[in-house]
């Protein structure tokens, strides 16, 4: 399931949404200088990200794309939901219970989740268990009071 090499961190979403939490993580992601691969289950979330990262802050905006556009191998972060990686991405965001598939050539994966959704933590805590069974390394990652990430484990 898993390459030794990724690094699977889980990000628990209590206080903040993925529309405020996702475009700081991508930002940092491309800070490091990584391409990103934004995978949901769901055509219509990708579609109200594809709207939304471009108009998330009005002082910036994050450049992406989704799979079915031309020249999707191109952009530096790729909404998708599918399970390849034609943009050559390090880092799998992984959102709304999409499965990690095969992690082999991703730096990083990482999983966010709604910690208020009983859905969606009931699929974390199983996506763990089935990682960790596979060996991966993994990290689980908490907003303090503040909406600061900290490494809880």
């Amino acid at each position: 399931m898993t390459d030794s090499a990724c690094e699977v961190w889980f990000y628990h979403l209590e206080r903040t949404g993925l529309d405020q939490a996702l475009p700081e993580l991508l930002d940092k992601t491309l800070a490091r200088g990584w391409k990103a691969i934004v995978r949901s289950g769901s055509s219509d979330r990708l579609e109200h990200l594809d709207g939304w990262l471009w108009s998330y802050r009005e002082d910036s905006f994050l450049p992406h794309g989704l799979d079915s556009e031309p020249q999707a191998a191109r952009q530096p972060v790729l909404l998708t939901t599918a399970n390849d990686n034609p943009n050559g991405a390090q880092a799998l965001f992984l959102i709304d219970g999409a499965e990690p598939g095969d992690l082999a050539g991703y730096s990083r994966c990482l999983v966010l989740f709604d910690g208020k959704d009983e859905g969606q933590l009931g699929l974390a805590r199983k996506q763990w268990s089935a990682l960790k069974g596979g060996g991966a390394a993994l990290s689980y990652w908490k907003q303090s009071p503040e909406g600061r990430w900290e490494k809880q484990a």
